[in-house]
């Protein structure tokens, strides 16, 4: 009896603790809306902000509210989440514009120079602090791996020195693209066919000393398109893809192969 009194003062103690807090619960708990929780559920939680918002939470509760109508916000979740929302929502579903990654770079390890040896943190963002890093370009791809650290989908690799993205694995979150500190990671809808895979703004001349893959902005493409989608400017090429039709005739010029064409929908490498 000595034992089994306090044992039994302990558990009548635990139970009216239960009791107090399940009615204190019921009384004063802050119930969470029922909207918000169903469009949060549709949200993949990559916490990109490719939205707009800070987070699937911010974008969720903005829907919930009213404060926000768009429902096809939400690149890494595609058309699959837009539908969810709007069902919750009862409205019509919104297409989603998919988007994926590419890195501008093609200055690959054995045809671009080094200025020096970097013995340091593996961190681009480090290493672009020692005089823009160990890379001849000051627009070369770093390859110490930021965009890899913050992939959520493994899409990122190194190879030969520079990032590669797999475009079937990549959801377009944009991470990627803020992490690089040389900004040479882009986002494009998945439905275009051509990128150029450079960001050097040299001439051509001072280009071709570290880098044998780079833009000598020579201008053969420019002369190429005839919908008027690539021009040269400061030296590089660009793409409107307003204005591109994907014929490719501009990759099959350019004499340093630094236009590139492939499918981002069929994951084919760039």
């Amino acid at each position: 009896m000595e034992i089994l009194i306090p044992i039994l003062i302990l558990a009548a103690i635990a139970i009216a603790c239960a009791v107090l807090l399940t009615v204190a619960s019921a009384l004063f708990g802050i119930k969470e809306d029922e909207k918000y929780l169903a469009i949060r559920d549709a949200l993949p939680g990559a916490n990109c902000g490719a939205c707009g918002y800070s987070g699937c939470d911010a974008y969720a509760k903005a829907l919930a509210e009213g404060k926000c109508d768009k429902t096809n916000l939400c690149i890494p979740g595609g058309d699959g989440s837009a539908k969810c929302i709007a069902d919750v929502l009862g409205v019509e579903a919104e297409d989603v514009v998919e988007k994926v990654a590419y890195v501008a770079c093609n200055g690959r390890c054995n045809v671009v120079d080094k200025k020096y040896d970097y013995v340091g943190e593996k961190s681009c963002r480090i290493a672009n602090m020692a005089y823009s890093g160990d890379r001849a370009c000051i627009y070369a791809c770093l390859g110490y791996g930021d965009c890899v650290a913050v992939c959520p989908k493994d899409a990122i690799k190194i190879e030969d020195g520079i990032a590669q993205i797999d475009p079937r694995k990549c959801i377009g979150c944009g991470m990627c693209a803020r992490a690089c500190p040389n900004g040479i990671i882009h986002l494009i809808n998945d439905t275009e066919r051509v990128v150029v895979e450079c960001s050097n703004h040299d001439k051509g001349a001072a280009t071709r000393k570290y880098c044998t893959n780079g833009c000598i902005g020579c201008g053969k493409c420019q002369k190429t398109c005839e919908a008027g989608a690539i021009t040269v400017e400061n030296n590089l090429a660009v793409i409107d893809y307003s204005k591109c039709t994907k014929c490719g005739k501009c990759a099959e010029v350019c004499p340093v192969k630094c236009i590139h064409e492939g499918n981002f929908i069929c994951g084919a490498h760039f």
